[in-house]
């Protein structure tokens, strides 16, 4: 494989489409070598594949606000890979969704989902709709216009869509009320959903909770312990909320939480109710952190900053792609930050990651780190097709062997000579080799 010609002939075919360009190449380049090991799947063309999505699948979604005035929005849904199982991924509703976005995060969901060791393929869909500020009246409506354009795409066995940035519980309930009604048929179809209708025990914290499981597995095999371990996290949404309370759980200090207004520093950690006020904070819509610091006096606001700037033990990116950027990496080493985690898909620019790497920093990326989400989805599917449900501890006990497995595969690709774990090359690898052999053995589709 000649990496920089594939990315050249990708870039002429899919021009402008940054966020997608820069997945394929970070996982091109880290699986070069081995793949020109295997000339047999040079000449299936298996990256070549591999690179396109299955399908996309466009449509318009028209709505009607509580005003009577009539809205028209894109939805989109990108089924990626299949190759391992049906397809895989969350739905994001956002004004800053187009398919660059889309396509990126159902590529990293092909490997995230290979990772998991579950029968998952990668897919992602959304639309450019805000939920911030509609009424759930409103809400509803769009929910259930932007399902009567995806209905006849997706299915248990076939495509099984969940959350993400702007699509929570109450978006999966309302999507899935329209699809069983669509449908007439009460199947594990989305994921994310209700308790009382089918849903998972610890699926919001699912993503937060794998993802200090995997940073637990990191500092032991460099000999340390959480415990005790300062902490700065950006966002303050699901994913963050998650992190932070199993990180405190494991004795560890949360001193950090972001929005796109700046940033609070809390020297005493979130805590308690602190960790509860994350939520209603999130509830108010208003997408800003800096009330945070005006309810509890020992915070500090930074407008207009990121958290990376503190000196912490471990670093986690939380809240959205190419957060932290190369000035951000740059201070995070200098301050001889233990670890550094992706938590959010594609949390670090390219060129943060490669200044991680440059200085042997412990880095993992997002696919590793945040696969416990879509694991913990996968499990929901478990639950919905054998029509039972787990109690907390069962679906933790498997979360937790889940992520020990995840960074075992990780170890095995990426553990160079001299003892530095290349997580980034360890999680391409294992999760590339995976998708590919079940590509090799299916024949040329």
């Amino acid at each position: 494989m000649k990496a920089n010609q594939i990315l050249a002939s990708l870039e002429a075919r899919h021009p402008g489409e940054k966020e997608y360009m820069q997945a394929v190449k970070e996982v091109l380049l880290s699986i070069e070598d081995v793949y020109n090991e295997h000339p047999e799947f040079e000449r299936a063309k298996i990256i070549e594949r591999l690179v396109e999505p299955d399908r996309i699948v466009t449509f318009r979604v028209p709505w009607t606000d509580d005003k009577g005035e009539v809205h028209v929005n894109l939805g989109y849904r990108v089924q990626f890979n299949n190759a391992i199982g049906p397809y895989k991924g969350g739905i994001r509703f956002h004004a800053s969704v187009n398919l660059s976005i889309l396509k990126f995060l159902g590529f990293e969901q092909t490997f995230k989902n290979a990772l998991t060791t579950l029968p998952m393929g990668g897919a992602k869909g959304g639309s450019d709709f805000s939920p911030r500020g509609k009424s759930n009246a409103e809400i509803m409506r769009f929910c259930q216009a932007f399902m009567l354009g995806l209905w006849r795409n997706i299915g248990p066995d076939t495509d099984v869509p969940a959350g993400d940035i702007g699509v929570g519980g109450r978006e999966v309930g309302y999507l899935y009320g329209m699809y069983k009604r669509l449908t007439q048929e009460h199947t594990g179809t989305l994921t994310g959903k209700g308790l009382e209708f089918g849903g998972s025990i610890l699926r919001p914290e699912a993503t937060g909770y794998g993802a200090l499981y995997f940073v637990e597995q990191m500092l032991d095999d460099i000999n340390e312990s959480i415990a005790g371990k300062t902490i700065s996290v950006s966002g303050f949404g699901n994913v963050a909320w998650g992190a932070v309370k199993k990180a405190t759980e494991l004795g560890a200090k949360v001193v950090t939480l972001s929005g796109p207004d700046g940033y609070i520093y809390d020297p005493d950690g979130v805590s308690g109710e602190k960790i509860d006020y994350m939520l209603d904070l999130r509830l108010t819509g208003d997408d800003i952190v800096a009330p945070y610091a005006e309810r509890y006096p020992s915070a500090t606001f930074y407008p207009g900053k990121k958290p990376w700037e503190q000196k912490v033990d471990i670093a986690l990116p939380c809240a959205t792609q190419n957060e932290l950027d190369i000035e951000d990496a740059k201070k995070l080493v200098a301050n001889k930050t233990l670890i550094v985690a992706e938590v959010s898909n594609m949390g670090c620019t390219a060129e943060a990651v490669d200044y991680f790497l440059e200085n042997k920093a412990c880095f993992a990326p997002g696919k590793a780190v945040n696969s416990g989400g879509v694991a913990t989805s996968g499990l929901e599917m478990s639950q919905n097709a054998m029509h039972l449900s787990w109690t907390a501890e069962e679906v933790d006990q498997r979360l937790h062997q889940i992520m020990h497995d995840v960074h075992e595969q990780c170890l095995r690709y990426g553990k160079q000579a001299d003892g530095f774990i290349n997580y980034v090359r360890g999680a391409n690898v294992a999760g590339f080799m995976k998708v590919a052999n079940a590509m090799m053995q299916q024949g040329v589709i």
